[in-house]
């Protein structure tokens, strides 16, 4: 029984401030509803107001509601806004697995069954699995096991589905089939279960005893499921078994934010309820987050067919605010030291430094904006967990070479050679992640012994947490720009979002081969773009330098559209750029480049004819004393054989040409000049300053 009497005048209430396809939602009758909902359009409120209404209408009892998400935060946040609508009494939300285990520890405990141990460590498990298999990662099987199980792919099928799926499995099909194989076979024997197994185990109970299903379905009486176009396949079929007969279900979600079917989810199953002859389909089309300009960037990054929830495009509520930027920059390192400075120019006194974000595709990108950010003193939290540095292939590379007497250079070689070797060999997923991850920290430990007398593995790991020092992970209270990935940022915003490293192997992914991946790879820059609010500042480098390796960068394919975006954006105050050709000539000038990235996009954008206008406009600078340092630099790195940034990057050598410091105080004032590089070049740089 609810705690409030019900009410039509109080339900009534619940409508106040909704627009009219929201009030459709939270009003529809019967069911199944299908709410498909755009970034923005308040699918949470609607979800919310949904339940309270029905509840205060005297039409549900709140005991009798399930509400199912995919993250305890998310499931706590849904129980919060329920109780600030007035439901005193707790309306049940949780994830599917938390929802299935308390059913399964339910059903065990009434008949007497000692319940099975939680598998926590499933890495280490198919690790002993594999013990007489060499060549393939744990953690690659893990991943290939989990996806088959959330996709119901038996081991038989699992050759033909992989590849269907455009997978590129950890060793040959059949041999990763006969593992799955003994993968369950020793759960069983050894009385463990996973998570998946946690779902299964439950469909199981449903299906074997229709006494039980209806005792359970009567419990369950309401359905709601967030984030419907994340549900996979497994999760669907206990949903349906929840579900039975009866019709009572109300689902949101948006096909264009469908970003984990690399993970085993299907947004063909909200395509597919939508589709339902007996299904109430809602659309909410108005988007109450972003500016009309970030709205058509970001449409102009979805599939041709899409632009928003059922193929309309989303209309802003807020008005009109600044033109989006494109910018492009001769390095990685230049790019990260530009977007640097871009958040320091836009905070002020009433704009905490928690109003922008920085999104990439990958974690191993974060550590070059750590690094420029913390050259500025500006705080850093990192929103997709610890970053490159914190994941487990980092440590364990970390916890080998950090010791006192390890010959570090000699430690740094090896890494090398097994990069190149893992780079010979086409990686996907969480395999192509970790080399990521090595790579970064490969470039990372370059960097360190060429700003080091005497490195060591002690001096390493010192050197590395001074580079962490602003990192806040988790600390929401701390006012800090957030990094994060497309994929971390997911559910969040904020006012200016920075979207960096937008290059054709980012963006789209380099292992997304088959049409589902690509187009999936689109919605998840979608998912970036939207996530700001009044400011988007895109970037992208012409050169990237992946541990001691510099690499040429095409632009994403998706930036000349972005471009065009751009330019329609303008209003026809001059003609659109031909932004193919742009970035050719971007590529042309590359080698003469001076080290400034050059914005596209933004009041005070130069004509593209005029010399800095343009994707990239960047021009040689003649100033003596900056040619000067470039040969000092190029010096230097030959004779150490590293790239000329580990030694100085391009901004820094500007920077001080134009600054001229004369003492070492000045030098450690200026951007770039780190600590080791101070203390490393800091007298040859103030000599060349003097005679220059």
């Amino acid at each position: 029984m609810t705690s409030l009497r019900p009410s039509a005048e109080a339900a009534d209430r619940l409508l106040d401030g909704l627009d009219r396809p929201q009030v459709d939602a939270v009003t529809a009758d019967g069911g199944p509803v299908v709410v498909l909902a755009g970034a923005g359009s308040g699918k949470t409120r609607v979800l919310t107001r949904r339940i309270a209404w029905r509840v205060l209408r005297g039409e549900t009892d709140p005991d009798r509601v399930l509400t199912l998400t995919f993250t305890r935060k998310a499931a706590a946040e849904l129980r919060e806004r329920q109780r600030a609508l007035g439901l005193r009494q707790r309306v049940p939300a949780g994830t599917f697995h938390s929802t299935a285990l308390a059913q399964l520890r339910q059903r065990w405990s009434e008949r007497g069954v000692t319940p099975p141990r939680l598998l926590d460590r499933k890495i280490r498990f198919v690790a002993q699995l594999l013990s007489g298999d060499r060549g393939a990662d744990p953690a690659d099987v893990v991943a290939e096991i989990d996806w088959a199980r959330a996709r119901l792919i038996e081991p038989d099928d699992y050759g033909r589905a992989a590849r269907a799926a455009g997978r590129v499995p950890p060793m040959p099909a059949d041999r990763l089939a006969a593992v799955m194989v003994r993968y369950q076979q020793e759960k069983r024997r050894k009385r463990l279960v996973d998570f998946d197994d946690l779902l299964a185990l439950a469909i199981r109970d449903l299906r074997a005893d229709p006494d039980y299903a209806a005792a359970v379905r009567w419990r369950h009486r309401h359905l709601y499921v967030d984030e419907f176009q994340d549900v996979n396949p497994l999760q669907h079929a206990l949903l349906c078994e929840w579900l039975g007969d009866r019709t009572d279900l109300f689902v949101v979600g948006d096909p264009n934010q469908a970003i984990y079917g690399w993970n085993g989810s299907d947004p063909a199953l909200l395509d597919g309820l939508a589709a339902d002859r007996g299904a109430t389909v809602v659309r909410l089309d108005h988007n109450y987050r972003s500016t009309p300009q970030i709205l058509q960037l970001a449409a102009a990054a979805l599939p041709p067919v899409g632009g928003g929830p059922g193929g309309g495009r989303l209309r802003a509520d807020r008005g009109p605010g600044p033109l989006p930027t494109l910018a492009s920059h001769p390095t990685d390192r230049a790019e990260a030291d530009a977007v640097a400075e871009t958040v320091r120019r836009i905070k002020t006194a009433d704009r905490p430094w928690s109003d922008q974000a920085i999104l990439v595709r990958t974690n191993a990108q974060l550590i070059l904006f750590d690094e420029a950010l913390s050259a500025l003193g500006i705080p850093v939290r990192l929103r997709s967990g610890p970053g490159p540095l914190g994941s487990p292939e980092v440590k364990g590379e970390l916890r080998a070479i950090g010791r006192d007497g390890i010959d570090l250079v000699q430690c740094l070689e090896e890494l090398d050679e097994r990069l190149a070797a893992l780079a010979a060999k086409p990686a996907t997923g969480a395999a192509a992640e970790r080399q990521a991850n090595l790579t970064a920290l490969s470039g990372l430990i370059h960097d360190y012994v060429t700003t080091e007398d005497r490195p060591s593995g002690p001096g390493l790991i010192a050197w590395l947490t001074t580079l962490q020092h602003g990192g806040t992970e988790g600390a929401d209270s701390v006012d800090a720009v957030e990094l994060a990935t497309f994929h971390g940022a997911k559910g969040l915003e904020w006012p200016v979002v920075h979207v960096a490293g937008l290059e054709d192997g980012f963006v789209p992914i380099a292992y997304a081969s088959t049409e589902a991946q690509r187009r999936e790879e689109r919605r998840l820059l979608y998912v970036a773009l939207t996530r700001a609010h009044e400011q988007l500042h895109l970037t992208w480098a012409a050169e990237r330098t992946f541990g001691v390796k510099t690499v040429g960068r095409d632009p994403s394919p998706h930036v000349a559209d972005l471009g065009r975006a751009i330019d329609a954006l303008r209003g026809g105050e001059r003609a659109p750029v031909d932004w193919r050709a742009q970035i050719a000539r971007t590529r042309e000038r590359l080698p003469d480049a001076n080290g400034s990235g050059h914005q596209v996009g933004g009041p005070g954008r130069p004509d593209a004819g005029g010399g800095r206008g343009g994707l990239g406009g960047i021009g040689p600078d003649p100033d003596d004393l900056l040619a000067a340092l470039r040969r000092w630099r190029a010096a230097r790195a030959r004779a150490a054989g590293v790239p000329g940034h580990v030694i100085c990057d391009d901004r820094t050598l500007q920077v001080i040409a134009t600054a001229r410091p004369t003492s070492r105080a000045q030098l450690a004032a200026l951007p770039g000049m780190r600590p080791g590089r101070l203390a490393r070049w800091g007298d040859d740089l103030l000599d060349l300053v003097a005679t220059g």
